[in-house]
């Protein structure tokens, strides 16, 4: 069964609410195991078919435990070539977070990301929820196709 991680790292509680809905839409397609958290080692991210990371942007910037994970992963070289990838997240000016961790995603570990990130200006309404919804199922769709 594929494996699919929603990664999240929320202050305010905006970025939680949409890892959530990415859940929900991930979990509505069987046949995927969907993972919801806020903690993942290094060495379990290349156990996933599919990451899904939500950060929110603080200081033009994400959030330092997401940042710390990627720098641990190329560390001890992870594996995650090939991997689905795809981010989220809240911000209140500037929303480069979700933008820099697709850049990572695809330049350093060669992932094949689903652009453009989808952002949440404060707290997201119910059609940011939707759109949410609609990026976990479809990146859960993407999954039982390939296999």
């Amino acid at each position: 069964m594929p494996k699919l991680l929603i990664l999240y790292y929320s202050r305010t509680g905006n970025t939680t609410k949409m890892a959530e809905a990415v859940a929900e839409g991930a979990r509505s397609v069987q046949g995927v195991d969907a993972e919801l958290t806020y903690y993942a080692s290094a060495e379990t991210l290349s156990s996933y078919d599919a990451i899904l990371v939500g950060v929110p942007t603080y200081h033009h910037d994400m959030a330092i435990d997401i940042k710390k994970l990627f720098e641990e992963a190329a560390e001890k070289n992870i594996n995650l070539q090939g991997k689905v990838a795809a981010a989220f997240g809240s911000y209140g000016w500037s929303g480069e977070a979700p933008k820099l961790v697709l850049e990572i995603m695809k330049n350093k570990f060669m992932m094949n990301v689903t652009e453009p990130p989808l952002l949440a200006r404060y707290e997201p309404d119910q059609g940011a929820l939707e759109k949410c919804r609609n990026l976990g199922k479809r990146v859960a769709e993407s999954l039982i196709h390939a296999t």
